[in-house]
């Protein structure tokens, strides 16, 4: 598979998943999550197995109302059934109720299991100062 087919079919199944995120779709998530799934962001590191991603998605404290995924994604295959991909993406979100919009750097590593992709790592960091200095009260 060329990088470009590679590159289409991972954005594809990536902004799938982002749906199904917003639409709060437990079984297409399931779907395209492989158990367990590693999960690295700012809270940490986590092997979750299909169990937890269940109750964490009906126990979450915010709603994706809206979301852009760049379509300048950078992608590697790793062999004919692994791949990686890496890109931006614009996040309109409610936590806790209140109206929060960030920017963030995302990537996924996909891996084909019986024919079908799924998701075996994914992580995002909020797109800012690589010390944090934007986050620090004056």
């Amino acid at each position: 598979m060329t990088e470009e087919k590679l590159q289409k079919e991972l954005l594809k199944l990536e902004k799938q998943y982002w749906q199904a995120v917003k639409d709060k779709d437990i079984e297409a998530c399931m779907r395209l999550t492989d158990d367990p799934c590693i999960v690295a962001g700012a809270q940490g590191v986590a092997s979750i197995d299909r169990k937890t991603f269940t109750r964490i998605m009906q126990n979450a404290k915010y709603t994706l109302e809206e979301f852009e995924v760049d379509d300048d994604a950078k992608v590697r295959a790793i062999g004919d059934d692994v791949g990686i991909l890496a890109y931006k993406v614009r996040e309109r979100l409610t936590v806790d109720g209140k109206p929060v919009t960030l920017e963030a750097s995302d990537a996924s590593t996909w891996v084909r299991k019986n024919g079908r992709w799924v998701c075996a790592l994914h992580t995002e960091s909020v797109i800012g100062d690589p010390y944090g200095r934007d986050r620090r009260p004056s």
